[in-house]
């Protein structure tokens, strides 16, 4: 299998002047923008088996295909995109059913026929056409898909779950991006950088800076506001034919928002953080629709826009740059974590201090430093966002976990386990409550529960390993001179353990345990007169040893399903673990679906390496930290 999908890569290899000309022909995209999409489709088909065959060296997983995988891509990467998730899927042994966007058809056939020749089925790879109004209404509501890989608006991912509520979708989708500029800022580099991020391939690509968040001094810069103007009107717009033009037609005319955005201002005033009067946003650079052609817009930028507003808020999917001020970066922080998006977000400073601030407080699943926002690299920088920007488990694109998520996984033998070092309190109690556990089994204590609590001591063992060795620390794959590409996994924030009566004991202390091991906030939500087993063993010492501090409610299904809709952190939820599929009602289906919210209910597995994956989120950090050539310090 994995032979064939290299036979893939070289078919890619070999017609890339042919799928350069149909992305051109057909989607409007200048040639020197089709040139590395291929180059990263090729790096997808050859990386995702080089990801599975590394887990598969975690000795106790035996690895399966899941079943049906549908692949629903965008137009705006026609080529990369769709290679990806086909690539992924097939990796794993699935049948895929591939249902490229309409206005990329073409494009999707070729893609296709690159796998076909390779050697790959007809039955296991399916080229689909459908309108998208069809897609939502057959295909993705068909029982026998077993999961939907999705790139577009969130509104269709939403619409997707509407529809089958308990699907595995892995969407993502849209993205407000920003990049701050604050006075640290080498200004003339901070220009280079926003161009290309704004307006490469006319703005339509899902990392492209739509917000220039400008600290106050270099908002009130007039030599950085001409530059900056000058800048973008120095870009060449028209055929992507002529070879010196860098922006192309859009692949449609403007949709409404677009439209809105690059035709209107919004009226009245507005106020800064410190409650000073700003005035009404205005056109720096009014863009334009060429006489000739409707598809054909020029750049536009809006000066002056309000927080809250609809310049603010609304992902426009074109040439549109919207900028606004800010007091400071904390400030800047904070208008652009005001969005529900969390895709790609650019931070242009020299100060170290600066940089750290920003990456901790910043709510993206790209992180980009003194470099442009776009261009995401396989591995290097894995692609993928939170918020609105990511709907299911948020594995990245290009990772080394997004492929295994399209896999069966079951255990063979015993976890992972290695030597651990000294550390966090809450990891100095587990592992005293593992040895302690070990001691009572060593004396035949616990005989009832013997063989659950054995593995739930493995579990735990494992878990603390691989998070020491996999996803405790950030790392850089690459090492390349002049650029940090940073890799790390962050908590998901509070997990919400939900018991069913099914439940095993094992079942639900790693799921206890593992979350405490990825630092989120653990909560335990019981049914009503839940009495067994499980709930005894929780309610003695044992047990409360183990949950500490972990809040107990106790909530009907309908109760707890009301919770999704909530504001109050206190209350809400961010990720809701069950034991297993089948134990999910409907009702939490849905109530989850409406809003987006993903819900973990794999089985609980004994190998951290995976285990650990449902209670942490992935970020990629690229760092140019070169000043044009010069080192610096690093060099040292």
């Amino acid at each position: 299998r994995h032979e064939l999908l290299s036979g893939a890569a070289l078919n890619m290899r070999k017609r890339r002047g042919d799928l350069i000309g149909v992305a051109a022909a057909v989607c409007g995209k200048i040639f020197y923008e089709s040139d590395p999409e291929i180059s990263e489709a090729i790096d997808f088909i050859e990386y995702y088996p080089h990801s599975l065959r590394l887990l598969e060296q975690q000795t106790s997983l035996k690895l399966s295909p899941l079943g049906v995988v549908l692949v629903i891509p965008p137009w705006n990467f026609p080529i990369a995109i769709p290679t990806g998730g086909v690539a992924a899927a097939l990796a794993c042994g699935n049948t895929v059913l591939f249902k490229p966007s309409p206005l990329a058809f073409p494009l999707g056939a070729e893609i296709a026929k690159c796998f076909w020749d390779a050697g790959i089925p007809r039955e296991a790879l399916q080229l689909v056409t459908c309108e998208d109004g069809n897609l939502i209404q057959t295909l993705s509501g068909h029982p026998d898909v077993d999961a939907i890989i999705f790139t577009g608006g969130t509104q269709t991912a939403l619409k997707l779950l509407e529809k089958r509520p308990d699907a595995e979708l892995s969407a993502e989708t849209g993205g407000k991006n920003a990049t701050i500029v604050t006075a640290m800022a080498d200004r003339d580099q901070a220009i280079e950088h926003v161009l290309h991020s704004a307006f490469s391939h006319s703005g339509q690509k899902c990392s492209a800076t739509s917000l220039l968040v400008l600290e106050r001094e270099v908002y009130e810069d007039t030599t950085f506001r001409r530059q900056l103007l000058d800048a973008i009107q120095t870009l060449k717009v028209g055929s992507v034919w002529n070879f010196s033009n860098k922006m192309g037609p859009l692949i449609r005319e403007p949709l409404a928002d677009l439209r809105k955005g690059l035709e209107n201002l919004e009226p009245g005033a507005g106020t800064s953080a410190n409650g000073a009067s700003v005035g009404a946003e205005s056109w720096a650079l009014q863009g334009k629709c060429d006489e000739t052609n409707p598809k054909l817009w020029y750049p536009a930028v809006k000066w002056g826009v309000r927080r809250g507003s609809f310049s603010h808020q609304t992902e426009f999917f074109g040439p549109l740059l919207s900028v606004m001020r800010a007091e400071s970066l904390e400030d800047a922080i904070k208008i652009v974590n005001d969005t529900a998006y969390g895709l790609t977000s650019g931070l242009e400073s020299l100060d170290p201090r600066e940089q750290k601030l920003w990456s901790e407080k910043i709510k993206a699943g790209n992180l980009y430093i003194n470099r442009v926002t776009t261009g995401a690299i396989v591995l290097r920088q894995s692609f993928g966002g939170m918020g609105l920007s990511a709907i299911g488990a948020g594995i990245k694109a290009g990772s080394p976990n997004y492929a295994v998520q399209f896999c069966k996984i079951e255990e063979s033998e015993a976890p992972t386990q290695g030597p651990l070092r000294e550390g966090s309190p809450c990891k100095a109690r587990l592992l005293f409550l593992a040895r302690n556990w070990q001691s009572q089994l060593a004396r035949n204590e616990h005989a009832e529960i013997r063989i659950e609590l054995h593995k739930t001591i493995q579990a735990i063992y494992s878990c603390l390993f691989q998070y020491e060795r996999e996803f405790s620390g950030e790392q850089d794959f690459f090492r390349l001179r002049g650029q940090d590409n940073l890799f790390r996994y962050l908590p998901v924030g509070k997990v919400t353990v939900r018991l069913h009566p099914d439940d095993g004991l094992f079942e639900t202390l790693i799921r206890i345990a593992a979350t405490r091991i990825a630092k989120c906030t653990v909560e335990v939500s019981l049914p009503p007169n839940l009495n067994n087993s499980v709930t005894e063993f929780l309610a003695s010492r044992e047990g409360k040893n183990l949950c500490d501090t972990v809040n107990f409610h106790t909530e009907t299904d309908e109760e707890l399903a009301k919770r999704f809709s909530t504001t109050n952190p206190a209350t809400g939820i961010d990720r809701l673990r069950y034991a297993h599929p089948a134990r999910v009602p409907k009702t939490i289906h849905q109530a989850a679906a409406k809003l987006g919210k993903y819900i973990s209910r794999h089985v609980p597995l004994s190998e951290g390496r995976i285990e650990m994956l449902r209670y942490l989120r992935e970020q990629s950090i690229s760092v140019d930290y070169h000043r044009y050539g010069n080192l610096g310090e690093r060099e040292v």
